[in-house]
């Protein structure tokens, strides 16, 4: 936006200590904060873990969603503009159709595949929008989760095998990042949205998620797992 006034703050948003970092920095910098857009995530062929002992694809693709939110939740709740409502968006995807919580096996240690734990940590992006939701009704903030698109970016470089090879054959057939950013920024700033809370999205309208992810108990067991493993 011409005229905006910008500024960047850099974090490894796989590490809960990073993450509590960035928060604190926004914190100190600003008094509201209007709108909240959870989009980092990434694809393994690799099982590893996060410096916190997290599995990463889980630690990185939800979790931190989960604590960057709860730790920016008070700027959120004195945020909104021109008569709208504070609002947070996840960036999730198509994938949590293809999810599972394997509430047994959560960090793949005992067999672990990167689409498996991809599609999982999506789901759980969006069994957390909803279990938030119910949290946040009355406070003003509103919260829903979206499927961007499959965009040609940087996602799924790093990874070997397969799997990188299966990414690196579609990419150039895959949509422009511009489309991507296009439901992100529907649910951020259309006016008719305020209000709404606790739905899923794609190409900028409101879908039907999984029946996994309209599961309410499951809704609740990820929530209190999540802040389980955060420590909250």
């Amino acid at each position: 936006m011409p005229g905006a006034d910008l500024a960047a703050a850099r974090a490894d948003l796989s590490a809960q200590a990073e993450i509590r970092r960035l928060a604190a920095e926004i914190r100190a910098g600003h008094a509201r904060l209007d709108v909240l857009v959870n989009n980092a995530g990434a694809i393994f062929d690799r099982r590893a873990e996060t410096v916190d002992g997290i599995e990463r694809t889980w630690a990185l693709d939800h979790l931190g969603y989960v604590l960057l939110t709860l730790e920016l939740l008070d700027l959120l709740k004195d945020g909104g503009r021109a008569g709208l409502r504070p609002r947070i968006v996840n960036v999730a995807s198509a994938a949590h159709t293809r999810g599972r919580i394997d509430l047994d096996d959560l960090e793949g240690r005992r067999r672990y595949g990167g689409m498996t734990a991809y599609a999982q940590a999506k789901l759980g992006n969006v069994l957390f929008t909803a279990a938030l939701a119910r949290r946040l009704a009355g406070s003003g903030v509103t919260v829903n989760a979206l499927h961007p698109g499959v965009i040609r970016s940087g996602f799924a470089r790093d990874a070997g095998g397969l799997l990188g090879f299966g990414w690196s054959l579609i990419r150039p057939f895959l949509s422009s990042p511009e489309r991507g950013a296009a439901t992100s920024l529907h649910l951020a700033c259309a006016p008719e949205l305020d209000g709404v809370s606790g739905r899923y999205f794609a190409r900028c309208a409101e879908a039907r998620p999984s029946r996994a992810a309209r599961n309410v108990g499951l809704q609740e067991r990820v929530w209190e797992i999540s802040l389980g493993q955060i420590g909250a």
